[in-house]
């Protein structure tokens, strides 16, 4: 199954929680801006990219199964 990474800029506040938990695929630059590395990351990232979804302050990421 693939997965999809979808952030709600204006919810994010770039707080970082999601790099600690997922920096293969999260990260916030020196401007507090996040980046997403990889839109479409592997299956081996599942349970790394969901806990970044829970511990997501704003509630910004959302990461969709298709």
């Amino acid at each position: 199954m693939a997965l999809k990474v979808v952030v709600d800029y204006d919810l994010c506040e770039a707080n970082a929680r999601c790099m600690e938990a997922c920096p293969e695929v999260f990260q916030v630059d020196d401007d507090d801006n996040l980046n997403v590395l990889d839109e479409n990351p592997p299956d081996a990232l599942r349970a790394k990219l969901k806990e970044a979804e829970r511990v997501c302050p704003r509630q910004a990421i959302t990461i969709v199964e298709s």
